[in-house]
């Protein structure tokens, strides 16, 4: 699994937006992270050694623009040649996330069809609210690979009326940082369930830093998260 961001830097549009890792890295070393810019590693997926490989291995799944949002607004100018780039490499699985799906019919190029073959597009969900506003587009939005992100997780979730056989994957979890709002596991196994009840794939990928569990709130530090997450062995693969 690799990492490629070919921008930096989001503005926030939502209360999952709040607490952005992202941010709270780059207030480390007094960054700007509301400034989007182009990367040194902008043409990774391209990129060769020099005996001529890619640099990327064919098969390889790619996460794709997690210090941004693949579909900010900033970022139109070089979105079409970072589209020609996952084209070229179909070789690659892309795994893109966003909160911006509102925006996307605008922003695929023009022969995207049904979707790539090797693009994976998931949409992020934090609320009722904004499962309600996003997800009513992103259904009915042509992507071939779909997967449904809720996180950070900050209330109860009816995703009944979105799951359907064209999603792939719901992943949950909790927020990191300091100032992290609490997860509730009450909450994960809820939608665990209604992904049981439609046999679709759940994940639960992330604790986050408070996690609310038989009435009590756990504190778990940033580099357990994951771990403890798995650890609750709640995923489900069908």
């Amino acid at each position: 699994m690799s990492i490629w961001n070919p921008w930096h830097g989001c503005h926030k549009i939502s209360s999952g937006c709040q607490n952005c890792y992202v941010y709270r890295r780059d207030s480390q070393f007094e960054k700007d992270s509301s400034l989007v810019r182009k990367t040194q590693n902008f043409d990774l997926p391209i990129k060769r050694k020099k005996n001529g490989e890619y640099k990327l291995k064919a098969g390889e799944i790619v996460n794709t623009c997690f210090t941004s949002d693949f579909l900010v607004e900033e970022a139109d100018k070089w979105r079409s040649e970072a589209f020609e780039m996952i084209k070229l490499r179909s070789d690659l699985k892309f795994f893109i996330i966003t909160k911006r799906i509102d925006r996307f019919t605008s922003c695929i190029p023009s022969d995207w069809g049904n979707g790539y073959d090797n693009v994976l597009i998931a949409c992020t969900v934090e609320n009722q609210e904004m499962a309600d506003y996003r997800l009513p587009i992103y259904i009915n939005a042509p992507i071939k690979h779909k997967a449904i992100i809720c996180s950070p997780l900050l209330g109860k979730i009816d995703l009944s009326s979105y799951l359907n056989d064209k999603i792939e994957l719901v992943s949950v979890g909790g927020e990191s940082g300091i100032n992290a709002r609490i997860c509730n596991y009450d909450y994960v196994l809820d939608i665990r369930n209604q992904c049981m009840g439609k046999n679709i794939n759940f994940n639960f990928h992330q604790t986050g830093a408070f996690l609310k569990k038989d009435k009590k709130i756990y504190r778990i530090l940033r580099k357990f998260q994951h771990s403890q997450a798995k650890k609750a062995n709640i995923d489900l693969y069908f």
